[in-house]
Order: C-alpha cells, then sequence, then structure tokens
C-alpha cells in the first residue's frame, strides 16, 4: 500500500515507527506469558538483540504496563529477573471500566447530535492542538518532523502507527485500535475523532501537510491515515 513521503528509511519518523512496533511485540509476548518471561527469552521470541529488549522493558515498566520481580531460586546461582505484563483496566470487576464510559458517550454522540461525524472530528481536532508541541513562532515545521511528530503522539495513545511501505503516495499505517470495540460499533464518531486528533496535531505544529482520510479497518487489525499537502484532499472518516 502507499504510504507517507519521506527522505530517509533511518529518519525519526521510521524510528518512532519501528520502536512502537517493537515495543508492542514485547507486551504482547509478555501477555501471553502469564508466567513472566526473561530477557534473553523475550529477545529470542520478538527477534531482537537483548540490549534492544532491555531498553523497551525500561519504558513500559515506566508506563506502568510491565513489572519486574526477581524469581526465587532452589538452586545456588544468580536470580533470575523475570517481567509480567500488568493488567490492563477493565479486565477485573474492581477496576475502573473506561471501556463503558466510553460506549456511553460515543453512543450519546452518534444518536443525539446533529452531524455526529463533523462533531466528533471537530472534538478530535481540539484535542489534537492539545497534544502537539507548536513550534517556535516563524519556524518552519518539515514534512519529515510533522510525520514524526504524529506518529510520536499516535504511539503515544497506542495505535502502534507504522509508515506504509511504498512511496507513491503518503500513507499512516495504525496497527492497533486502542478503542477497537468502541468503534466497531460506533466507528462514525470513533474514528472521526481520529481523523480531527491527527489533523488538530499537524495543524498545530504549522505543517506543510494535513490528514485528508482514514479508511477504517482495510484490514480487521489495520486502519490507514493518509496524508496531502495542505489545501486539498478529501476530509473523511467511516
Amino acid at each position: 500500500m502507499p504510504s507517507v513521503e519521506h527522505t530517509s528509511g533511518d529518519g525519526p519518523a521510521h524510528e518512532a515507527s519501528r520502536t512502537g512496533g517493537s515495543r508492542l511485540r514485547i507486551l504482547q509476548a509478555l501477555r501471553q506469558a502469564p508466567e513472566g518471561l526473561g530477557v534473553q527469552e523475550l529477545a529470542e521470541q520478538v527477534g531482537l538483540h537483548a540490549n534492544t529488549v532491555r531498553f523497551h522493558l525500561e519504558r513500559l515498566v515506566a508506563d506502568g504496563v510491565v513489572a519486574r520481580h526477581v524469581e526465587e531460586r532452589t538452586e545456588p546461582g544468580r536470580p533470575r529477573l523475570a517481567f509480567t505484563a500488568v493488567a490492563r483496566p477493565g479486565t477485573h470487576g474492581d477496576q475502573r471500566s473506561y471501556r463503558l464510559l466510553a460506549e456511553i458517550l460515543a453512543s450519546f454522540v452518534a444518536g443525539v447530535v446533529p452531524n455526529a461525524a463533523a462533531a466528533a472530528t471537530e472534538a478530535g481536532r481540539t484535542w489534537g492542538h492539545y497534544l502537539a508541541e507548536r513550534p517556535a513562532p516563524y519556524r518552519r515545521t518539515s514534512e519529515e518532523e510533522s510525520v514524526a511528530e504524529l506518529l510520536r503522539i499516535l504511539d503515544g495513545i497506542g495505535f502502534v502507527p507504522e509508515l506504509g511501505p511504498t512511496e507513491d503516495r503518503r500513507e499512516i499505517w495504525l496497527r492497533h485500535c486502542p478503542f477497537l470495540e468502541v468503534a466497531q460499533e460506533h466507528r462514525e464518531v470513533v474514528c472521526s475523532v481520529h481523523l480531527g486528533l491527527m489533523q488538530g496535531a499537524l495543524a498545530e505544529m504549522r505543517a506543510p501537510i494535513t490528514a485528508d482520510r482514514l479508511d477504517p479497518f482495510v484490514e480487521p487489525s489495520l486502519c490507514v491515515a493518509g496524508l496531502a499537502k495542505n489545501g486539498g484532499g478529501r476530509k473523511r472518516a467511516g
């Protein structure tokens, strides 16, 4: 599929995309191993160097989604350091369920608010402005810088974004929707929020590009966002 155009495969946008994908693979491996895994075991499972795995684990521990602990040994030797995934919100009855709140709000907007998609897009734009870092006055933001910052924002939310694999169009692939269940039920609202968020973030950066479309569920776990030069292009979601 088409991709965002960038000047170098080793640039900041590419690095942000690769980092997010590697971190997600490590987290998924830990979620499938409730007994915990060591660094070397993780490195073998996800195909990364042990030092790279350690780097990502430090970030995941700092974010509160992974816990480290020292396993007791019955034999002489150095204790084994293991890592486990922390239970996600909503997986236990004594934890708050933000998914339910999202369902309530999305269904309300879809059923009551006139032109729900437009309202959701505008709400997303407002939050996109808030999440992006505004450049200094009179500073021009390059396309490469804009894409790198957008990838950082999307990765922080949990989309695990990556640049599309070809060069004929600008696209960002979203491999993991953090609001998947709600989006499947209320696509018009949720996907419009996401499109607006990207538009607002790029506008806050005074970027030379904007998000002109969001194609949801191109594959079961893939949505595709299109980028275009400012001043043209479709602006749709859903």
